[in-house]
């Protein structure tokens, strides 16, 4: 009689980065949120965040709690939902950046279906995303990590929803 082996399916990138299924699955909060169960523990769902938010990016969620939604809008980082915040569940001196986003282009990207696209190039305020010119077909996109601020500006426009915001 020999021995179940159990399977288990976590991706390469998260392997290598040895992140936890929770972090994996941790809905995207607001920027300079604490980490998710101290964000959990602090956060009275008063969406006090939510109506500062000047863009919209900002939303109620499951449970009351805020998220990151960019397919409505994308984050300006100007912290008036930090402002808003009276219990600290969002708190820049947590951490120097907002978050640790930054814009992965997925496979239903039009261009590497030979269909020439560069709504998310003309969305990017940073011009983190260029085309690289390729023999025989459409120009390709390119996400310069260095200079993605993961403001998420290029994931609404995209016609195919090929952009997701990924930790890094």
């Amino acid at each position: 009689m020999g021995l179940a082996v159990e399977s288990v399916s976590l991706s390469r990138r998260a392997f290598l980065r040895a992140r936890s299924r929770t972090e994996l699955n941790a809905p995207r909060r607001p920027p300079w949120a604490l980490p998710e169960a101290a964000f959990v523990a602090r956060c009275t769902r008063c969406d006090a965040c939510v109506e500062a938010c000047p863009t919209g990016v900002l939303r109620p969620a499951e449970g009351g709690y805020p998220v990151v939604d960019f397919s409505r809008a994308a984050c300006s980082f100007c912290a008036r939902c930090v402002e808003q915040c009276i219990p600290q569940a969002l708190s820049p001196a947590a951490a120097a950046q907002p978050w640790a986003l930054k814009a992965v282009i997925g496979q239903g990207c039009l261009a590497l279906h030979g269909v020439e696209c560069r709504v998310c190039g003309e969305c990017c305020e940073g011009s983190a995303i260029r085309f690289r010119p390729r023999v025989g077909g459409v120009v390709l996109p390119v996400v310069d990590a260095e200079a993605c601020t993961g403001c998420g500006a290029c994931v609404g426009p995209c016609p195919t929803r090929a952009i997701a915001m990924e930790s890094v």
